[in-house]
C-alpha cells in the first residue's frame, strides 16, 4: 500500500509517517519511480508506534523495544536488555505518578462540581 492509503487507515499524517520511516520505526521498500510501498502489517507495526508515543516514550527508545515485542503475524521477538527493561521500568513509573496525579486532579474537580452544584441549589431556594 501507499503512503497515503496507510494514513488513511491509521489516522497518522503522511509527514508523520515518513519520520517514523527516518527514525528506523518503519520501513518501505520503493517502487522503481521512488514511490514507497508498505505491506499490510504495517497498519499494526504504526498503531503500536502511536501507543508507544502516547506512553511518553521517544522515538530512540521505542527503535530499541519493537524487536522485542511480538508482531501480530506472531513473528519472534527478541529478548530485552536489562538495559532496555530498566528504562521500561523508570518510563512505568513516570506513568504511574502521572496517572496519580490526574487522579486527585479528578477529585479535586469533582468537589469543585459538588460545591458549585450545591451553591446553585442553595442560591435557587433562596430566591
Amino acid at each position: 500500500m501507499g503512503i497515503g492509503e496507510l494514513a488513511r487507515r491509521t489516522g497518522v499524517s503522511e509527514r508523520s509517517l515518513r519520520y517514523y520511516e527516518q527514525q528506523g520505526l518503519l520501513a518501505a521498500e520503493r517502487t522503481p519511480g521512488g514511490q514507497r510501498r508498505y505491506p499490510e502489517r504495517a497498519v499494526d507495526r504504526v498503531i503500536r508506534v502511536q501507543e508507544l508515543f502516547a506512553a511518553g516514550l521517544c522515538s530512540a527508545k521505542i527503535v530499541e523495544l519493537l524487536p522485542c515485542v511480538r508482531d501480530e503475524d506472531g513473528g519472534p521477538s527478541e529478548v530485552a536488555t536489562p538495559w532496555l527493561l530498566a528504562d521500561l521500568a523508570v518510563e512505568r513509573a513516570r506513568l504511574d505518578r502521572m496517572i496519580a496525579q490526574l487522579e486527585s486532579t479528578r477529585e479535586v474537580l469533582d468537589q469543585v462540581i459538588d460545591a458549585a452544584a450545591g451553591a446553585g441549589e442553595v442560591s435557587a431556594a433562596g430566591a
